[in-house]
């Protein structure tokens, strides 16, 4: 069997799961697009007052949120293990995923599907068609910008999850997430010099939204090549720590729905 159709039946797998309980699924996802829309209205109501900071305003951050929420949306939605990389690792629940013909971590990445953050790419989309001004040139570049936050996002996931392969269980995986979450619904430039720098070069919240964003309304080749190989080197670094990681994994002896 090939690895596309490999991952094809993994990922529809995922999806059968997930639809199990229709009614719930969609619930979830109602749920999500209404806790974003909240964040939306504080927003709203915050520009409405202050006009804008340090040239971000209101349809600025609209194309920052609409990217932050689909990207998230991909990759706690569809690709939802990549949150649980080292939980995974440490609890020993990776055998089922090793002793497939297919990279682990591939497979990890399509296994699981979680409806409540489905509700985020939803959302984000429609955030963006509605009120992004979407002409061609916006939308190549809003997809740009969240195939590269994709890849940061998975990428920076799995390189702390995979601490857990070597320090066994321990909270970098939530803390890495939790870090790059909060710190990219701002923009970076409402941070002072010493911060910018920590959110562009340590936890690269920076390169998930901001930078994209500012793409959207301002294209920049210097800004997108850069963007761009900061995604391909976080993916890059995600992978090579997770593939080193399982030299150190050991075996829960459990056959579990990874």
């Amino acid at each position: 069997m090939s690895l596309t159709r490999v991952v094809t039946v993994t990922w529809r797998s995922a999806w059968r799961e997930a639809l199990a309980n229709r009614a719930g699924f969609w619930t979830q996802i109602a749920i999500m697009m209404v806790n974003d829309l909240v964040w939306m209205v504080f927003w709203f109501l915050f520009f409405d007052r202050v006009g804008s900071v340090q040239g971000w305003d209101l349809d600025r951050l609209i194309v920052l949120f609409a990217i932050l929420t689909t990207s998230g949306g991909i990759v706690l939605g569809l690709l939802n293990n990549a949150r649980i990389t080292g939980r995974l690792a440490a609890t020993g629940a990776l055998d089922s995923a090793l002793a497939l013909p297919i990279p682990p971590l591939l497979y990890l990445l399509f296994r699981r599907v979680e409806p409540v953050n489905v509700g985020d790419l939803v959302f984000g989309i429609l955030l963006f068609t509605l009120f992004g001004d979407p002409s061609p040139q916006r939308t190549l570049v809003f997809g740009f910008g969240v195939v590269c936050a994709v890849l940061i996002l998975t990428g920076f996931l799995i390189l702390v999850g995979s601490v857990s392969f070597w320090a066994g269980r321990n909270d970098a995986g939530d803390l890495g997430f939790h870090a790059i979450v909060l710190f990219a619904n701002y923009p970076v430039d409402i941070f002072g010099g010493a911060t910018r720098v920590f959110l562009y070069a340590v936890v690269p919240a920076g390169f998930v939204t901001s930078a994209p964003a500012r793409l959207v309304d301002d294209f920049d080749t210097t800004w997108a090549i850069a963007t761009l190989a900061v995604a391909v080197g976080v993916a890059g670094a995600g992978w090579l720590a997770f593939t080193l990681g399982l030299r150190h994994y050991t075996s829960g002896s459990s056959w579990t729905r990874a």
